[in-house]
This record gives structure tokens, sequence and C-alpha cells, in this order.
């Protein structure tokens, strides 16, 4: 029998953490019998697997690989999908104010709404710069590619701010876009790019770069960009690069709502919560993913996928516990390794002392990723998708080495 009023648990955001929390929570006992509802808030109609983004660039795979829509994904399940932008929340009333006027009333709350660009003061930026963080930003920079590669230029230049994963994983796919015609600048105002990964990690990454003749710019800041140039400072010199497209993925910031909450923040700006991801003034209020910094916390928790989906199981589980009046758990982050993609059909797979890379990382890296997508269904569907991409690229691998070997034959005979 379903009760007449069901507590209503809000989830504000339908990224890694807020999607995944949904996901677990709508197999509980008390969802399944109707005792609790849960809605995702959204502003967007489709889920993001953002560490998958970077190959629309290449064509490795489709958009419905790494973008399925709320509708597809929540379809099985008792999730309801909310598609609205929020405006407001206050904890004191409980309740959720949205951009269409409408207001919600929650009985427990889960802030996963993530982050949005982080624009610096140089003149030009928002007004020549391209961002990469969603669809609309891929399908902009792949317009923008299209006629580049249509133009009559001999060398296409394109620099990427931001020597951090987005600008390594985007400027190798850059360079094996743009072929022999391309020029990619990585320009990086710090002394080395991929701060914080390992050396097997970086390694592997200047080796990839390298290879693609992409140049790397370190301790080089950008004082300005215009329409066909950038500006630089390298070496206490300042120059002047022509260019025809910049990329900025050089930091995120809060988005200006969650930073006006009243609750309790650190130096970034980031939310505080307990050890159980609750917010310390209201603990009926959850927070995890880039938003939130665990108080007290002993352990440095990276703004990845990875996390997220570790912060979504112990949210779901302690509001679990809650309902159940049991005990809550403590987050604690175990860090299963890192996966880079430096280019089409290549990547590198550090966990554990052990790293690996070219095609054989790409495909451990695409296999750990699809077993992460929300839903089996979607899971079969894709695995089956990258399995034809494999054994195509496997069977043109071998066809190449006969032909090789076939030349180096008759070559011999004669």
């Amino acid at each position: 029998m379903i009760n007449k009023n069901p507590i209503r648990i809000f989830i504000l955001g339908g990224g890694f953490g807020g999607l995944y929390t949904a996901l677990q929570l709508s197999r509980s006992s008390w969802v399944q019998s109707g005792k609790c509802e849960i809605a995702i808030v959204e502003r967007n109609d489709h889920f993001l697997f953002t560490p998958l983004l970077y190959e629309l660039i290449t064509g490795e795979l489709q958009r419905w690989v790494i973008a399925p829509s709320y509708q597809k994904l929540l379809a099985q399940t008792p999730v309801k999908f909310c598609r609205n932008t929020v405006k407001h929340i206050n904890f004191n009333d409980r309740q959720v104010a949205l951009e269409n006027g409408d207001q919600l009333s929650y009985d427990y709350l889960v802030l996963g709404v993530g982050t949005e660009n982080r624009w610096v003061d140089i003149p030009g930026l928002k007004t020549h710069a391209l961002t990469f963080r969603t669809l609309d930003d891929v399908e902009r920079l792949q317009g923008q590619i299209h006629l580049l590669e249509k133009s009559d230029s001999r060398c296409l230049r394109v620099a990427v701010i931001g020597g951090g994963p987005s600008g390594v994983e985007l400027s190798c796919k850059l360079a094996d876009r743009l072929g022999q015609r391309g020029e990619v600048i990585l320009i990086e105002r710090g002394t080395q790019i991929l701060k914080g990964f390992s050396q097997g990690v970086r390694s592997a990454s200047y080796r990839a770069l390298g290879n693609r003749r992409v140049q790397v710019y370190l301790q080089t800041n950008v004082k300005a960009i215009n329409a066909n140039s950038i500006t630089i400072t390298r070496h206490e010199q300042e120059v002047i690069i022509p260019i025809h497209q910049v990329i900025w993925v050089a930091g995120t910031q809060s988005i200006p709502w969650i930073t006006r909450l009243g609750v309790q923040y650190n130096e970034q700006g980031k939310i505080l919560t307990g050890s159980s991801l609750q917010l310390i003034d209201y603990p009926n209020v959850f927070a995890l993913g880039d938003i939130a910094e665990i108080y007290h916390s002993t352990q440095t928790i990276p703004n990845t996928a990875q996390a997220a989906y570790q912060q979504a199981n112990c949210v779901a589980k302690n509001l679990v516990a809650i309902l159940e009046g049991k005990k809550l758990k403590s987050f604690r982050y175990s860090h299963l390794g890192d996966m880079l993609t430096l280019g089409k059909y290549s990547a590198v797979v550090s966990s554990y002392f052990l790293n690996i890379d070219g095609l054989l990382g790409f495909v451990i890296r695409a296999l750990a990723y699809i077993f992460r997508l929300p839903t089996r269904r979607h899971k079969i569907q894709v695995l089956r998708n990258l399995l034809q991409k494999v054994l195509l690229k496997v069977r043109w691998f071998f066809r190449w080495r006969l032909t090789q070997f076939l030349s180096q034959r008759s070559a011999k005979n004669y």
C-alpha cells in the first residue's frame, strides 16, 4: 500500500553525483514500496558522461553513447525527472525555488549541481575563446574545426589554455583530428602539466603530445586574445602568435546561487560538509561532487567522476540509514588510479604502480568507463558498439602488417 504522505527526496543536479545517488536509492525498499519519492531536478534533458566527451572530437564515439536522455535512463525506475533550473534554496522552510516560479518542498535534499567555467580577467577571453564542458561546447568546437578544415590555410593553429587533464586530453584529440595541417599549442602557466598526477602518467602524456607535435608552453601567461592572434608572456618576453582558435579549459568555479546559500564554505567557496557528506548546519541536506569539501577530511578528494561516483554511493546509503534509524557512515575516498585519453584509440591507465598506454590503454579505459555507465541496458549497447570498432581496428592492423610482410618478401625475391 502506498503511503499517502511519502518522504520526498529531491536531488539537484543530474551529473555523476546526482544521477548515481538517485539510481542507487531507487533500488531501496523505501522507494520500491512507495514510502519515499525521489526526483532529479536538472536543466538539461540528457546525462553527460564527461570523461568520454573528447571522443566526440575524433568520431571514436557517437553522442548517444555518452549523452543518453534522462527519459531513457530513468524509464524503468521510480525516479521522477524535473527539467528545470534552481534559483534558490530556503533551508529553514525546506523549499527549493525554481526559475519557472515553482516551489518544491522536500524532506531531504541532495546538492550535486556541479560547477561552471571559471573566467579570469584576460582581454578577449570571453569573446574569442571556446570552452569544453558540455555538448553545446563540443558542437561549437566541431563547427569551428569543420570551417578550418574547409579553409585554404596550410597550417591550422589552435591554442589550448590549461595544462590539466582536460587540456592534455583535448590537445591530443585535436592534433589527431587536424592531422598534418594542425599545429596545437598547449599553454600552462605552471612549471608542469598534470599537476598532482603520477610521473608515469605525465611521462606517457609528454610522449603522446610529442608524437603529435603538440607544442607545450610552460610558465606562460596569456595577456590578451584577439580574433586572429593570442598574446603571451614567455621567458620574460611578450610574443604575439597568429591563431585560428583558442580553447579555455583552465579551471572551474561554483554556480552563483551556490555561493549565496548562507552555509559554511571553505576558502575556495566549496560547501563544507561533515564526514557523512551532510551540511554542517543542515543534516537533512547532503552535498557531493565538485561543490563539496569534507570538513576535517584527512584525504585529498579530486574533482573527478570517480570521486563523485563514490560519494553518490555514500550519500545513498546514508539516506537509507537515516530512514531506517541507523548510524551513518563516513565517506572514505579510494583512489583506483588515473585514466587519460591521449589521442585517437590511445590512452594511459595508471593504477597501483602499473602504467599501460597506447591501444591497450584505450581498451582498458573504455571498458572501465562502460562498466560505470548508469544502466545495464545502456552498458550492453555501448559495449557492443565498442567491440565492433575494436575488431575493425584489429582487422585493419593485421591487414596492414600482412601487406608489409608480403611487400618485404616480394622485394627480397626480386
